[in-house]
């Protein structure tokens, strides 16, 4: 199943709009990562409640999960209710929705530890998508998904995102969020994809602002270029 996007109601004007971008990646020319690009059938399904300013920006990391995992899920954030497909996403009894975001003792009752309440259930992780801000706001004001589950990250990490500020220590960008969770659910092969893809986007957009060069033999590279011709010997 290809990742499903909804497109964006206004056209992007913001800073970096003019400049020439990959319809796909969003980097520019030299610095596209289309090539890298390797399609992974995940044990769970991700979906990202978008913040309408965040499906312009090309430094969003949500992005890179729909490019590698199958059913993945783009959807612009509504306030007060949700769009038919997120709707149709919520009310599908093969999937074990719940929202990923950290803890809290106002909504403790709602925290689990597992998101499948069901052998044949496939997890649906939903992701709050945008800055820590936006996403706090897609989470406290989004009253129609006061009734799923909440799950957090188990194991604190650093983050290797330093394309934008962190307001608070320990913050992950989408793209970790989504290997974290991969990770937690023992589903190691389809995190390490994630995530050397999201190495190399990191490589790539750090170039394209400074005039690096790349690395052609970059670790991740040559793991995801194993993956292609099929001569995988371990993950990267």
């Amino acid at each position: 199943m290809n990742a499903v996007v909804s497109p964006p109601r206004r056209p992007f004007v913001a800073r970096g709009s003019r400049v020439e971008r990959c319809e796909k990646c969003l980097l520019t020319p030299r610095t596209c990562i289309c090539e890298y690009k390797v399609s992974v059938h995940a044990k769970a399904r991700f979906c990202l409640l978008t913040h309408r300013k965040e499906l312009y920006k090309p430094t969003n990391t949500g992005r890179l999960i729909a490019e590698v995992l199958e059913g993945t899920e783009i959807l612009e954030w509504q306030r007060t209710e949700p769009c038919e497909r997120l709707a149709e996403l919520l009310a599908d009894p093969e999937l074990a929705p719940c929202i990923v975001f950290p803890p809290a003792p106002d909504y403790q009752q709602r925290m689990i530890t597992s998101p499948v309440t069901g052998a044949a259930k496939t997890p649906l992780f939903i992701i709050p998508d945008g800055t820590w801000r936006q996403a706090r706001r897609i989470f406290r004001h989004s009253k129609y998904l006061e009734s799923l589950p909440v799950i957090s990250l188990q194991q604190v990490m650093d983050s290797r995102y330093h394309l934008r500020k962190k307001i608070e220590a320990n913050q992950l960008c989408t793209a970790e969020v989504a290997t974290a969770m991969l990770t937690q659910i023992g589903d190691d092969h389809s995190a390490a994809v994630l995530d050397a893809y999201f190495d190399i986007f990191n490589e790539h957009y750090r170039a394209s602002r400074l005039s690096r060069p790349l690395q052609p033999d970059q670790p991740a590279k040559l793991f995801l270029r194993a993956l292609q011709t099929g001569n995988v010997h371990g993950a990267c």
